[in-house]
């Protein structure tokens, strides 16, 4: 699934490790996450989206993405 969890985790200077540590996951979910190798459960997408302050639909580019 397109996503802009890579973009905002660089510019918030957070490493893959620490982003996983703040909602309970290890490094390899979020890196599985960034390239689209792994879709996060509801409840992972939502802490993601409140750890960056936004809605899920901006975090996760649902329209451009290929439904799985």
């Amino acid at each position: 699934m397109i996503n802009k969890l890579k973009e905002l985790r660089v510019a918030q200077g957070l490493t893959q490790k620490q982003v996983g540590e703040k909602v309970g996951v290890s490094r390899q979910a979020i890196n599985a996450i960034e390239t689209g190798k792994f879709e996060p459960s509801i409840w992972l997408a939502y802490d993601l989206s409140r750890l960056f302050e936004m809605s899920i639909e901006d975090l996760f580019d649902f329209e451009r993405s290929e439904r799985r």
